[in-house]
């Protein structure tokens, strides 16, 4: 019971401190005239990056020894995977369910502009850093490590150049000066140490608490490295995008996964490659895989159309499935997780559906209301 109340109360903390950091980090992007790019792909995604960020650092750098290198990689390519999967259903999923005022979204509200640097700019490190894997040790490794590093720089450089100062329509007041129209940074920046504090504090309860779950329930220790872990690590980033999905950004729901999907795709794949062996399995090769495949559908839909209904982010359910899948057959128990890959595939076809029917019976009511008047 204990461990149940300290899992809620968890959660609880974590999506608190996203409430808090979702509005101090747009008053800090408009206090500063940064672009709401700047303010999801770098001061959100990087911000939220904390939790997973520090498992691959700590294991890496004090674990010093085979058994916590394969953490820090497994963290590695985990991050990324997760966020091109589940973070975008979710967000998808999300997208689906909560209407605009004008009706159901028939596309993500975003600048398209944004969405393809962020996950081109992805897709190229990424596949840079499975190629790596590759590669034989020494000075060769160390340099497309510290190419990693320079291809995120010019990202960073490329986000803040771009893009329109964020708006201060419909935002809230800061929750620290609610009686400010114009708060002072020096509180706009507590309420984001603040949030920070409680995000991290609280992702690191979640993951104690599921641990102690786990291990209360007989859970085999590869389900809880494998699925739970990153479940709980990528927490701030879900429910941040829910919260700005729910109000109408898009972008910066958007935003704050992808611009995570390039620090996590590029900066921690280099410390991988300049502090341990980098040597990546089976299962590694396949979840990077599965995340490049999952934001190139995106991007390519993306490029193609230059817009991007809700449904096309349903695409990483089902591969994240697949994933499940693959995994579970390499222990033995593949029937169960193949059984549930056409269930996903089922489950998002359905949704795209009801989402095509919710789109054509708004545009019929929308023009009844014309040819009425």
């Amino acid at each position: 019971m204990a461990l149940i109340l300290l899992l809620v109360a968890s959660l609880a903390v974590v999506l608190g401190g996203a409430e808090l950091f979702t509005n101090g980090v747009e008053w800090l992007g408009r206090r500063l005239r940064l672009s709401e790019g700047t303010v999801g792909s770098l001061l959100a995604a990087v911000g939220t990056a904390l939790p997973e960020t520090t498992i691959p650092v700590i294991a890496i750098i004090l674990g010093r020894d085979p058994a916590s290198y394969d953490i820090g990689i497994g963290a590695i390519l985990g991050a990324p995977f997760m966020l091109a999967t589940l973070a975008m259903f979710i967000t998808g999923l999300a997208a689906i369910a909560w209407r605009t005022p004008s009706g159901p979204r028939a596309a993500m509200l975003i600048d398209s502009t944004v969405m393809r640097r962020d996950l081109g700019f992805f897709l190229a490190v990424y596949a840079v850093t499975l190629l790596s894997a590759v590669l034989p040790l020494g000075r060769l490794r160390l340099i497309v490590a510290a190419a990693l590093v320079a291809a995120y720089a010019v990202y960073v450089v490329r986000t803040v150049r771009g893009g329109q100062p964020i708006s201060g329509e419909q935002m809230g007041p800061l929750y620290l000066a609610p009686r400010s129209t114009a708060p002072a940074l020096g509180f706009v920046a507590l309420q984001v140490a603040i949030a920070l504090g409680l995000i991290v504090g609280g992702a690191r309860l979640f993951i104690t608490a599921v641990e102690g779950v786990a291990e209360a329930l007989n859970m085999p220790a590869f389900v809880l490295s494998l699925i739970i872990a990153p479940i709980a690590t990528e927490l701030p980033e879900k429910f941040n995008s829910l919260l700005w999905v729910r109000r109408g950004k898009d972008t910066l729901a958007l935003g704050n996964i992808t611009g995570a999907m390039v620090f996590q795709g590029s900066i921690l794949p280099a410390l991988g490659m300049a502090a341990t062996p980098w040597r990546i399995g089976g299962l590694g090769l396949l979840s990077a895989g599965i995340a490049l495949l999952a934001a190139g559908l995106i991007y390519g839909w993306l490029y193609a159309r230059r817009s991007l209904p809700p449904a096309v982010l349903l695409v990483g359910g089902p591969l994240y499935v697949t994933f499940l899948a693959a995994a579970l057959q390499s222990r033995g128990q593949g029937a169960l997780g193949f059984l549930a890959v056409p269930v996903a595939i089922a489950v998002a076809v359905a949704l795209a559906v009801v989402h095509g029917r919710r789109l054509a019976a708004a545009r019929r009511a929308g023009r009844g209301g014309e040819e009425s008047r």
